[in-house]
């Protein structure tokens, strides 16, 4: 092959930018139309951006991802764009992950899900060559993603364990009970906003973008992401044992309420600034511009139409979820729910009209709900049923809107700060979930008070699990299925203090009945 052939193989600049000019219009195209077809999901993250302070970075993530895109154009422009079928592939588990996410109610997995259509649009229109080269870029989006908050119960837990043995260290007595913890001069809590994810989640993706621009080594960049989760986890601990200690010795005059919040992001502040300068010491200067790397031809099919069949293909493969989700939900029933306990149980338990306590868990708009108790010897057990039908992703089964009891709950408080899991009350039963509530007055005044102890599982149309995950699971599943999403969650709780205890009183309860309480949601279910 002479020299002159070998050249000929090489796309010319006009080769190249015409191409480019074909397909920038494509890929615009591919992107409105998705954010058209998944707009609820969209505006889903941006109303989270907006409301909470924990996202609120949300909305600098799409013009920083232009933004970096736009300071590569010189090396973009070197490289010939050509749409590649095998962009679909990601586009179509995608599309999977989104119909069960959407089928399941689960915020995180449809929103995860928009993000990778919106990423997997780039090599189905430009080629993986391109995308690669726009690898950084293109993986800071999933940083606009609303992310992080199931991480807040162990955060919180973390938190005051710290704050707890720093006190005592510096010879303050402290009684704890859970997130809660009594000192001489006042009590205190550990709630959401002490748990530090705000500043976690704003630390990485600060860190992140900080390791891509200032180092090149890779080595490099991992260790500063490192740095940028740990420093933070940290640095809030000792937020909060010095908000604590500073209330202390002012008489509760300083670092309360409002104080609190703004000494926390103050402090916070303060500490991921000295991250940055020790960070910049070891900055490595960027590397001249290269044409590295050989840049693939452009299909001489890309006037002939390859590119609106790609583009047809991504929108199809985009618009099929929905297609799926609508079938799915015609077989839905739109009929009300009605729950009518039993009057009787076996074991001779019998219906009481007054509740075991003045408790209900803090589940949100159930399709229907009950609290009642049931009674034998002397013992009482409280049964709480939250059913759920025709869920969307403002009211659904399993959420973390969802808790047996709110953390400002002026009334109850988990007492161990998290849930235990029971063994099951019966042969061929499934484990339950339990917990230990106690009332806030008692918590104050470190006094022996009125306790709760509460087992929970749910009902997925006949499956019984205490799992989060596998009540997500059963769900899409049972959706996917053509059965509906009936579910329920069934709390049993019994007071402390009641002759022989609380934990026989469930375990008797439930051991004879959770096939009963299966029995009566199936006939809920039958009757619509």
């Amino acid at each position: 092959m002479s020299a002159d052939s070998t050249t000929a193989l090489k796309p010319t600049g006009t080769a190249t930018a015409a191409a480019w000019r074909r397909l920038l219009p494509v890929l615009v195209l591919l992107l409105a139309a998705i954010l058209v077809l998944y707009r609820e999901t969209a505006m889903a993250i941006v109303q989270i951006w907006w409301r909470s302070e924990t996202f609120t970075h949300g909305f600098l993530v799409p013009p920083i991802v232009l933004w970096l895109i736009w300071r590569q154009r010189a090396d973009l422009a070197r490289l010939a764009p050509a749409p590649s079928a095998w962009g679909l592939v990601p586009m179509a588990a995608a599309g999977v992950l989104w119909l069960l996410g959407d089928l399941a109610a689960v915020n995180a997995a449809t929103q995860l899900a928009l993000a990778t259509l919106l990423v997997s649009a780039v090599p189905c229109v430009l080629g993986w060559q391109v995308a690669r080269a726009m690898t950084f870029p293109l993986g800071f989006l999933f940083f606009g993603v609303p992310l992080g908050e199931f991480l807040m119960p162990q955060l919180m837990e973390w938190t005051a364990n710290f704050t707890v043995l720093a006190l005592r260290a510096s010879g303050i007595p402290v009684y704890r009970e859970g997130l809660n913890f009594v000192i001489p001069s006042g009590s205190w809590s550990v709630v959401e906003a002490c748990s530090g994810v705000r500043y976690l989640i704003a630390s990485l993706t600060v860190g992140t973008l900080f390791a891509y621009l200032n180092y090149r080594s890779p080595k490099r960049r991992w260790i500063f992401v490192g740095v940028s989760l740990l420093v933070p986890v940290i640095a809030n601990w000792l937020r909060a044992y010095l908000i604590v200690m500073l209330g202390h010795l002012s008489g509760n005059k300083l670092a309360a309420g409002v104080d609190h919040l703004i000494y926390g992001w103050l402090f916070f502040g303060v500490v991921i600034l000295v991250m940055f300068m020790i960070g910049a010491r070891w900055a490595e200067p960027d590397l001249p511009a290269s044409s590295a790397g050989a840049a693939v031809r452009p299909s001489a099919a890309l006037a002939g139409g390859t590119a609106w069949t790609v583009l047809l293909l991504a929108a199809l493969f985009a618009a099929a979820p929905h297609a799926a989700e609508w079938a799915l939900g015609e077989a839905d029933s739109k009929a009300a729910v009605r729950l009518v306990p039993p009057q009787t149980l076996a074991g001779g338990w019998q219906l009481r009209a007054e509740p075991a306590a003045d408790w209900q868990p803090a589940f949100q708009n159930p399709s229907a709900q009950t609290n009642v108790t049931y009674t034998r010897d002397g013992q009482a057990v409280g049964v709480y049923v939250g059913y759920y039908r025709n869920q969307t992703h403002e009211r659904k089964l399993v959420s973390s809107d969802n808790a047996l009891v709110k953390q400002k709950d002026s009334a109850w408080t988990l007492t161990n700060g998290s849930q235990r899991s029971v063994a099951p009350p019966a042969q061929g039963q499934p484990s339950l979930r339990a917990a230990e509530l106690r009332a806030r007055t008692a918590i104050m005044s470190t006094a022996t008070g009125e306790g709760l102890t509460v087992w929970q599982v749910y009902w997925l149309d006949g499956r019984l699990t205490a799992s989060d995950q596998m009540a997500k699971i059963y769900s899409a599943l049972n959706r996917l299925l053509g059965r509906g999403d009936e579910s329920a969650v069934v709390i049993f709780y019994a007071n402390q203090e009641q002759p022989g205890g609380a934990e026989p009183a469930l375990r008797a309860f439930t051991s004879g009945n959770l096939a009963a309480i299966d029995t009566w949601l199936r006939q809920t279910k039958a009757a619509l």
